[in-house]
């Protein structure tokens, strides 16, 4: 199963939005502009964590929100009460009519999930009558920003830990319910072996691992006695934590269930670390564990862990084989904000013409591209060495890529386009791929990127975008005829 939201909540999404998107609905709606065609993109201005790039993630759960476009009986009874300054309601009775057959029927282009995906690139392009990709723009955002938030930041761990199983459990400190399973579905996919996370382990088939807590230690009257039980009631699940008391007392009482669990014909999993200097910790629970005949059992690690931590232990030489990985994934502790946005960027006139817009800033990051655009990837056989963004309305790009300097490139090779159509009037046409292929990808992806021979990739627009852009900065904006109406 690739998503959850349908079966965990409620099949219509309309109301996931913010109130502002209703009320800019309502306009278009008043306006009469409604229905005429507009192109939106989702992206993304800063890499994550000081990168520089993601990994995208969280197709499935948008594919489920864009299904789910409706509003039911009961919405349009809720939005029919809300009362403006005056008293006088928010939304008069024809639109709220109009909200209740409203379906989505536009098309959606995206990033695959397990692709990198770059800033200004667009990670969803949304091309719809402009009131659906209004009303889309929250929901979008919301699963967008915060799957490939988490994935990135477990790719980024994963590339840590190296060949090491990482273990996901940051569901009792994730952001809710949602924000914990959403964490445990895109902490996987970056590359996580398994959560501790029932509902994800059910809901997305993702391996649950899990043993005992301090509070199975402290129930009994010593730590061995503990250790006993647990071993009778899971003796094939015997992983012991032992730092309840003192840690490599607890190696030792393990070590002697251990050999009790043996002479039954079980084996003895291995043994948790979750407090003290882990590194000087892992490297004597490791001696006496291989001087007592447990060279296999596994040292379990956390503790506060993330990919820098878990740097500084490998190169302090701890002997740690599994690495639990809880708040500091989850919540994305040191980022906790993707940052994603969503701008429009063209829409149709009256007659059906297309009109590029573009928002302007000061801040040149803050700047976004107009036309309803598209990434051309280029490669050298398995390594990346361009990406072009260009704007299929201006028709077909140059291979050239004018980068952030000024600098002009010239790209050879067969270029491949990064976004795939998901859905075309309205219908969906891609089906996402099983999780477990998806993780494989991303982990073979951020492996091709994240690599010391990428200083002179070349990143930037087309020549004519930039040439578009540059127009339309010195330009002032006059309103059409139908704008003032």
């Amino acid at each position: 199963m690739t998503s959850h939201l349908p079966a965990v909540y409620r099949p219509d999404f309309g109301m996931l939005t913010d109130l502002y998107e209703l009320t800019m609905g309502y306009g278009y709606y008043r306006q009469r502009i409604h229905e005429r065609r507009a192109v939106f993109h989702l992206f993304y201005r800063n890499p994550p964590f000081d990168g520089k790039f993601a990994l995208a993630a969280g197709l499935p759960l948008a594919v489920d929100l864009i299904r789910g476009l409706h509003f039911s009986a009961d919405d349009v009874q809720y939005l029919g009460r809300l009362k403006g300054s005056n008293g006088e309601p928010l939304f008069r009775e024809p639109f709220l009519n109009y909200l209740q057959r409203l379906k989505f029927t536009g098309d959606i282009d995206a990033v695959p999930e397990g692709e990198i995906a770059l800033p200004h690139e667009p990670l969803l392009r949304i091309e719809a009558p402009l009131i659906q990709a209004q009303l889309l723009e929250t929901a979008l955002l919301t699963v967008i920003n915060f799957s490939t938030l988490i994935a990135t930041k477990a790719a980024r761990i994963r590339a840590a830990a190296g060949d090491d199983p990482v273990i996901e459990f940051g569901l009792r400190r994730a952001q809710g319910i949602d924000g914990g399973m959403t964490a445990s579905r895109a902490a996987y996919l970056g590359g996580c072996n398994g959560t501790s996370n029932l509902w994800a382990g059910r809901y997305y088939d993702i391996p649950v691992r899990g043993t005992h807590a301090h509070s199975w230690v402290m129930v009994f009257p010593d730590e061995l006695t503990a250790f006993a039980a647990y071993a009778d009631a899971m003796p094939n699940n015997a992983i012991f934590l032992v730092d309840t008391y003192d840690t490599l007392q607890g190696t030792r009482h393990a070590i002697e269930i251990g050999k009790a669990l043996r002479a039954k014909g079980h084996e003895m999993q291995g043994i948790r670390l979750d407090s003290g200097n882990l590194a000087a910790l892992s490297i004597e629970a490791r001696r006496l564990l291989d001087e007592a005949g447990f060279p296999d059992a596994a040292i379990v690690a956390s503790d506060g862990l993330d990919e820098y931590a878990i740097k500084e232990l490998k190169d302090a030489g701890a002997r740690i084989g599994i690495w639990g990985i809880g708040t500091r994934l989850a919540t994305a502790y040191d980022q906790p904000a993707l940052g994603g946005v969503y701008k429009l960027s063209a829409i149709q006139d009256e007659g059906g013409n297309w009109q590029s817009r573009m928002k302007r800033s000061d801040t040149a990051e803050k700047a976004s591209n107009p036309g309803r655009l598209a990434v051309r990837r280029y490669y050298d056989g398995d390594r990346p060495v361009a990406s072009q963004l260009y704007n299929t309305l201006a028709g077909e790009p140059s291979n050239r890529v004018v980068d952030a300097s000024g600098t002009v490139h010239r790209i050879s090779g067969a270029p491949q386009e990064l976004l795939v159509p998901v859905f075309r009037d309205g219908a969906m046409i891609h089906r996402p791929t099983d999780l477990h292929r998806t993780r494989d990808r991303a982990i073979s992806n951020w492996q091709r990127w994240n690599r010391p021979d990428m200083g002179d990739f070349i990143y930037g627009l087309a020549p004519e975008l930039l040439a578009e852009k540059q127009i339309l900065s010195d330009t002032p904006h006059t309103p059409t005829a139908d704008e003032h109406h």
